[in-house]
């Protein structure tokens, strides 16, 4: 599963001229699920977004989560992170996992961090979205969590 995650002061979603999803400080959080991507792969990643430490503490330095500093949370789907522009000059999108699949792990992932989180917005999946957001920083993360990144997570539990 592949995500974006971008530190803002305020971001917003549109979908045909109407706001859908709005939040002050926090992340926006753009997300696609790939082939292979399960409920484990949308958890752990989730799990990494909640704790990692890219806000500021009271030293200006980055140590502080979404969670420590009650920011918001807004999921936008994003197939296109899953891109592949090696080859020519028009993206492959086949590594995206297909629509009906992607958007079981989205509802999944959104789900979650409603119940984990206290303030989530979201877009709409497959709509034509309109994203605003001030990158506060500015502070951009690329993740990727692969079924075997959750493996070697499962056996470290154990």
């Amino acid at each position: 599963m592949l995500s974006v995650l971008q530190r803002v002061s305020e971001a917003s979603v549109k979908v045909e001229g109407e706001v859908i999803g709005k939040i002050g400080h926090g992340l926006l959080v753009l997300v696609c699920a790939e082939h292979g991507d399960t409920a484990a792969e949308a958890d752990t990643l989730l799990a990494k977004i909640l704790k990692l430490r890219i806000f500021s503490d009271e030293n200006d330095r980055m140590n502080r989560s979404v969670q420590d500093v009650a920011g918001g949370l807004l999921i936008v789907s994003q197939f296109t992170l899953a891109a592949d522009a090696r080859k020519g000059n028009r993206p492959s999108f086949t590594a995206a996992a297909a629509p009906e699949h992607g958007r079981a792990i989205y509802e999944h992932f959104l789900a979650r961090a409603r119940e984990l989180h206290p303030i989530v917005e979201a877009g709409e999946f497959a709509a034509n979205m309109q994203v605003s957001l001030v990158n506060d920083g500015p502070v951009t993360i690329p993740l990727h969590v692969t079924p075997a990144a959750v493996a070697g997570t499962a056996k470290a539990r154990k």
